[in-house]
């Protein structure tokens, strides 16, 4: 499957958002305490890649659909699948955290799922800077 280049340019954000984080972690903690944080944060990175990989899959197929009443239904469901992507990727650490795991795991998958809506929004500055 080939990107177009809106999508590259929106892994590429959300890829440069990770070492971002991840840095910010260990100048916070100054210790290897960090690495729960940078864990998350690689879980809600990798999280982020798939919705933007599903959403160019949606658009792609969308754009071969007919009929307006089948394809917004299709639109809604992808939809939904990227909101439950989201939702258990923050809800596995959140309740991992009753079994030892540190809530830093969550915290740092929350701050890389932050990163997807980051990319969309500067993507569409940059659209409108264009036009």
């Amino acid at each position: 499957m080939t990107l177009s280049p809106p999508a590259k340019r929106m892994l590429w954000l959300i890829l440069c958002a990770l070492p971002l984080l991840a840095g910010g972690a260990a100048v916070y903690y100054r210790s290897w305490g960090f690495l729960p944080f940078a864990g998350g944060a690689l879980l809600g990175t990798a999280v982020n890649a798939a919705k933007v990989l599903l959403l160019e899959r949606t658009v792609n197929k969308l754009a071969a659909m007919e009929g307006d009443a089948k394809a917004a239904s299709y639109a809604r469901l992808q939809g939904m699948l990227r909101f439950l992507l989201t939702a258990l990727a923050l809800a596995g650490p959140a309740f991992a955290n009753r079994r030892g795991l540190p809530i830093a795991v969550f915290w740092g998958a929350a701050a890389a799922a932050l990163a997807y809506q980051l990319a969309v929004y500067t993507l569409k500055m940059s659209e409108k800077k264009r036009k």
